[in-house]
This record gives C-alpha cells, structure tokens and sequence, in this order.
C-alpha cells in the first residue's frame, strides 16, 4: 500500500488491511475525507458531470466524469498514480464504481460515504470557482501545489499546509471564495496596495496559530488587527519559518522617473520563499532592478542554487513592460516564470519570447 494513504488511514482509524482487501478501496465519511484531502499529496477527484460541478464542488477538485467513456483513459492520463487519489460523487454511488475501477488500475483510493451531499449536510464549504493550480516536486520528496487566485494572489499547498501570498476577496469583476478555502498557516503580504493587503481576508484566513509576515507599513495599518503571531520584514531579511521553510525579503521599488512614488525603494518586499529545497521568488510589485542579478543561477558550497519557480510582475506604469519582464527572466534565469500582476497588459508573447533561453513560461489567470 502507498505509505501516505497507510499513514492517513491509519489517522482516520482505518486499517490497511481495508484498502489491500478485495475490495480495494476505502470507505470514510465527512471528517475523514476532510482530514484526507488537507494534504497536498492526495488527489481530489470529482466524478460527476460537468453541469453537477459547475453547480457546486469541493475546493481543488479536478472533475473527470465517470459515466464517460473515455474516463478511465483521462482518469490515467491525469493522475498519479504514486499519490492517493480521494473520490466523491453525489451520493457515493458514482464515486464507488470510479474508485474500483481506478483501483483494478494499481490506484490507491478512498471514496466519500453519502458524497457531496453528505458533505453539505455536515456544513462543509463547496465553491463554483475554479482556480488553475500547477504542481511542482520539492528535492526533499514533497509536492507543492500553487493555486492562481487573482492578479497577485497565490496559493501554496505543502503537506497539509496552506500558505497565502498576498489575499484579496475581490478584484475588479473577479471574487476570490476565500471562505470555501483551508485557513492559512502563514500569510505573507509584500506591500500595502489594496490588491496586495486586504486586511479582512487576512482576518478571514486566520487561526490563532497563523503567522503573518509582511512590511512594516502594512502592520502599522493592521493596528489592532494584527494576528498573535506576526513578523516584520524589511529588504535583506531572513526569517526561518519552519525546517523547511526559509524566507528572504528582497527589493521591489520603481525605477522608471514619474514612477517612484508607486513603489519607493527600501518600502515594500519581494519574497524568496525556499520551501523544502524548493526556491520560489515572488517579486511582488517591482520593476527589473539591479538586485535581481543576486538571483541568477550560482554555486554555493558545491551546490548549484537558482530560483525554481519565478513570479514576475508586468503592468505599466505600476510595475513592468513586456521588455523589462523579459529583461528580468534573463537576469534570473528560473526554471519556471509565470507572469502576474498583468492586468490588461498582453503577456501572450512572453513564452516564444524566452523559448530560446530554456526558460518555462506559464500564462495564467493572473489579470
């Protein structure tokens, strides 16, 4: 049996023994299910038809339809099958037959009792919203999900935690259900713009045992408001939030004349997040400045150190043009560059633009 689902099943309080009988998948009700999906290393999988999920579905949930056809070949184009997948229909019925028939293929499965609808009996959040999510392997052996929310807000999800950069409920035409979502266990803020800092989704977000950081003006404005634990950051600061979890605040300043006033230097923060070995920059509201050539591939103690997965803002006059943001790739060099914070500006020609420089380039909803 995969030891993640061995050891979830076993916090459930179902044995192994279940999921390696005949029967080959496992049965848990609404807490179960909950605790089992918190971590990001179990598939969320909804069998029902599209128009069902459209209604109404679990936050994450990828939606394959069992009385398709082609589902089982979807089904194994597009889940792991090194991870546990966790299953749920309308009642349970659907999600049963999807689970075995994932289970014949090598699958290890749980399936939802009584479905959706005994998730919301018990008062559980279900969103209409979907969110593009990528998933990246950290080199200590964890999967990190990255959700695209809105413009500059993300998601990650590690091993049943939730960190949130950035939170907004509302940006424009476009709502963000933070209340269908985990609470956060850390939320970093880089700036106190009003599409950066919403200091109601920071409350909405937030347990007693969540860990703000941001800047120093921005916890000035929080006030009272502020969470028991908190940290102020300025450019230059380290902070070790966990094991695995380092932080670095970075410059994000304008340099363009007329445009220092958005963003003065030594304000606001940029974020190098090292997550399990993984290394993150979000730059937050910036344009390409010199200190981005800090980031560029190097070696350090006979280990080659570069940013992994990149978030690079392009939205005139308050951040980057197309040119500079590709200026700034070319400084920095990640694996992976997703643009965000473009707003109305066309970042379509960005992947062509940085193809030749083996640079993965991902456009999402990040307007």
């Amino acid at each position: 049996m995969n030891r993640i689902l061995a050891f979830v099943l076993t916090l459930l309080g179902m044995g192994a023994s279940t999921a390696c009988s005949q029967q080959a998948i496992n049965n848990t009700d609404v807490e179960g299910f909950a605790r089992l999906i918190n971590d990001s290393q179990v598939q969320l999988l909804d069998v029902r038809t599209a128009e069902e999920f459209a209604e109404g579905h679990l936050v994450d949930a990828l939606n394959i339809d069992v009385k398709q056809s082609s589902f089982l070949a979807d089904a194994t184009g597009r889940l792991d099958k090194k991870r546990p997948v966790a299953v749920y229909c309308r009642s349970g019925r659907r999600s049963a037959n999807a689970a075995t028939m994932l289970s014949e293929q090598g699958y290890e499965v749980v399936n939802l009792s009584g479905g959706i609808m005994a998730w919301k009996a018990a008062g559980r959040p279900v969103t209409t919203a979907q969110y593009e999510t990528d998933e990246f392997a950290t080199p200590g052996g964890h999967t990190v999900r990255f959700h695209a929310l809105v413009h500059a807000s993300i998601r990650l999800d590690i091993g049943g935690r939730h960190i949130y950069i950035d939170p907004v409920r509302k940006l424009g035409n476009r709502v963000v259900d933070l209340a269908a979502m985990p609470k956060a266990d850390y939320i970093l803020v880089t700036h106190e713009h009003g599409d950066h800092f919403d200091a109601e989704a920071i409350r909405q977000l937030s347990t007693d045992s969540t860990h703000l950081v941001t800047n120093q003006r921005c916890a000035d404005q929080l006030g009272n408001l502020r969470p028991a634990l908190m940290d102020v950051m300025k450019n230059g600061d380290h902070l070790t939030l966990a094991d695995d979890f380092i932080l670095e605040a970075v410059p994000a300043y304008n340099t363009t004349e007329g445009h220092q006033q958005f963003h003065p230097k030594g304000r606001d923060n940029g974020f190098v997040i090292t997550l399990d070995g993984l290394r993150i920059y979000v730059a937050g509201d910036t344009e390409d400045v010199p200190e981005m050539a800090s980031l560029a591939p190097t070696e350090k103690d006979g280990q080659q150190l570069a940013i992994d997965v990149a978030f690079l803002p392009c939205n005139q006059p308050y951040t980057m043009t197309p040119d500079q943001l590709l200026r700034a790739a070319r400084m920095i060099r990640p694996r992976v560059l997703f643009p965000y914070h473009f707003g109305q500006t066309d970042v379509s020609g960005i992947p062509s633009q940085l193809q030749a420089d083996s640079i993965d380039v991902r456009v999402r909803h990040y307007e």
